[in-house]
């Protein structure tokens, strides 16, 4: 049997306690003992890094082994919790269950059962270590510098954003969906003093007005018909972090008003309850809107837009980079080849033209969703044109691209294209059109590559 880097036992009866250690360390387990709820409690804090599973007795002098599961499943992301009890009932078992034991089980049954017990558990926390380390080597880093691009507007967005990581200010960040505002809040917090706190995220307009409040504030048992335990909100959540809110400018008129006063005071109080709760969150929030022209329309408070807006940040749509778009377009395609377990080279000339004169009204979010979908089609090793959905083959070129490519030859490639796709891609019809023959056709499209 594998060893494991210790296991922690709770129970005040001594002589079982000792037995039942001796039988653990001669399998191979470090085992460290506890008589009391709070022994144990300080072991574990001592020893988080390394205790991979607490076997606790469900009644102890000073405690129950159901505080203990839930105290460990709050504060410590590692630990199995296995209990244990003399009078178990179906009820007890599956109100451990419920909180995340990962077994509960009657003392004295069968010492190979529970020897069996431990050795899963133990198996599942050393499983979830590893997937932890793992994530944390591929993780992104999220700082300015995994923000892809430089072009001019980029680059003041980004040199913005670097100034006002370093203070406690609240930012506001405005631009339209999909430009990636939820990258550059992350970016905010992780070069900000407070990086090695939560960062917590929430969509304004994910939830219902009234489920939207509960997430944030939190609420007291019995608050409302449904509500059997005490719930934390996300601003406890992200107590001396960040909160990013996303799309605030959906966010209900009365809420606005509760929202100003922990921005304002840094306390607020939760549904059902009458104690205010004091944090230290530094908030980013973000819109696709106007929202002063939502303050002057009676949409949105004044004061709270006056608030929020103390350091704004334009976060630049793709049109407006792209110089950008072959920068980013490469990333992706790494991206999928790296998730599909692909070995796609590259992308054809014609490919990369037109995601260069692409309108792109989804912005990055939309070329990601462009590349995720051509890296599924291709069969061979480059992207090609015919991978692209039929959007690409009728939509106007953006106004960027015509101005940035104004020679003869592109004019009349743009021109045969946007003709042929009137046609529905019928060529003697194109031809006609154009005015000229169809063998004139056939070879303009093969020496633009269009054939």
């Amino acid at each position: 049997m594998q060893s494991i880097a210790a296991l922690l036992l709770i129970d005040d009866e001594n002589n079982l306690r000792q037995v039942l250690a001796r039988v653990l360390e001669l399998e191979g387990y470090h085992v460290w003992q506890a008589r009391t709820a709070r022994e144990g409690c300080e072991l574990l804090e001592s020893h988080s890094d390394e205790v991979e599973v607490v076997l606790s007795d469900v009644k102890l002098p000073d405690d129950n082994g159901l505080n203990i599961l839930r105290k460990v499943k709050e504060k410590y992301p590692l630990p199995e919790v296995i209990l244990m009890t003399a009078y178990g009932t179906i009820q007890d078992g599956v109100n451990a269950m419920k909180l995340g034991a990962f077994d509960y089980i009657t003392k004295g049954d069968n010492d190979e059962q529970l020897l069996v017990t431990v050795a899963r558990a133990a198996d599942k926390a050393r499983l979830r270590k590893r997937v932890a380390e793992l994530e944390k080597q591929v993780e992104p880093k999220n700082t300015l510098d995994t923000i892809i691009g430089h072009t001019p507007a980029l680059k003041q967005a980004k040199e913005l954003t670097a100034r006002v990581a370093v203070t406690d200010a609240t930012v506001l960040l405005e631009g339209e969906t999909g430009v990636g505002k939820e990258l550059f809040a992350q970016a905010i917090h992780s070069t900000s003093p407070r990086r090695s706190k939560p960062f917590v995220a929430v969509n304004c307009s994910a939830f219902p007005k009234d489920l939207l409040e509960s997430e944030i504030f939190g609420y007291k048992k019995g608050a409302f018909t449904g509500a059997i335990a005490d719930k934390k909100g996300l601003f406890e959540e992200a107590n001396g972090g960040t909160m990013f809110l996303d799309e605030i400018g959906e966010m209900p008129p009365e809420l606005q008003a509760k929202f100003l006063r922990v921005l304002e005071t840094q306390t607020f109080t939760k549904l059902g309850d009458t104690k205010p709760v004091r944090i230290n969150v530094r908030l980013v929030a973000a819109t696709n809107r106007d929202l002063k022209a939502e303050a002057e329309a009676g949409h949105f408070r004044y004061d709270l837009y006056y608030r929020l807006s103390v350091f704004k940040i334009r976060v630049p749509t793709l049109r407006e980079r792209q110089a950008d778009i072959p920068l980013l377009a490469h990333h992706f395609l790494q991206l999928y080849n790296v998730k599909m377990n692909r070995r796609l080279q590259g992308m054809s000339e014609e490919f990369m033209q037109k995601l260069k004169s692409y309108p792109w009204k989804g912005n990055i979010r939309e070329l990601k969703n462009v590349i995720e979908r051509a890296v599924i089609l291709a069969d061979e090793d480059t992207l090609t044109p015919e991978h692209m959905p039929a959007e690409f083959w009728t939509a106007a070129p953006s106004p960027e691209a015509a101005e940035s490519d104004t020679s003869l030859s592109t004019i009349e490639r743009n021109h045969i294209l946007r003709i042929l796709e009137q046609c529905g891609g019928n060529k003697t019809e194109a031809a006609r059109r154009l005015h000229i023959g169809l063998t004139t056709l056939y070879r303009k499209l093969q020496e633009y590559g269009l054939s």
